[in-house]
């Protein structure tokens, strides 16, 4: 492989070896060969866009999400998911707050009834998140189940007590 000659023999500037070939003269010319190809298209546009006309994407790869901002086409509009989140997150409070005996129990009714109602608008195809939905049905039930046995042995246990103190 030959360089070019350098056209500064000082080293101060002038021509530096490019490997990749993007400067002129680094690589020999072939006939019919240019640098940098015209492209049509990339010229001034013969008349004005309007501001809101959307581009046109290409259509997406089998397999592969639509590009961002594409319109939805197959996969369809996004159904709501304000149920199924509510139900979620009540579900998390309530075992969160296992503790508080009452606040536990309202939010684990909450989150089951929510989480239940959720799951039959998703099966009807009327809203989303079914993951999230079955999430806060089960933490919901798991902390009705928890309150229920904590509010038994409560009572069991003043039951207990009341007896005692009354000398039977």
């Amino acid at each position: 492989m030959t360089y070019p000659p350098n056209p500064d023999p000082s080293g101060q500037g002038g021509f530096q070896y490019d490997p990749y070939g993007s400067q002129p003269g680094s690589q020999p010319q072939q006939p019919g060969y240019s640098p940098q190809p015209q492209q049509p298209g990339y010229g001034q546009p013969s008349q004005p866009q309007p501001y809101g006309a959307a581009p046109q994407l290409p259509p997406p790869a089998p397999g592969y999400p639509p590009p961002y901002g594409a319109a939805p086409g197959p996969y369809g509009p996004q159904l709501p998911k304000g149920l199924s989140v509510a139900s979620m997150v009540l579900g998390i409070i309530a075992v969160a707050l296992f503790c508080v005996p009452f606040v536990n129990f309202v939010c684990g009714i909450l989150a089951a009834v929510m989480g239940g109602v959720a799951i039959k608008k998703v099966n009807a195809g009327q809203a989303g998140g079914k993951g999230m939905a079955i999430t806060g049905l089960v933490l919901g039930i798991i902390e009705l189940a928890w309150a229920s046995l904590w509010i038994i042995l409560y009572l069991s246990g003043a039951a207990t007590i009341g007896m005692a103190g009354s000398g039977m």
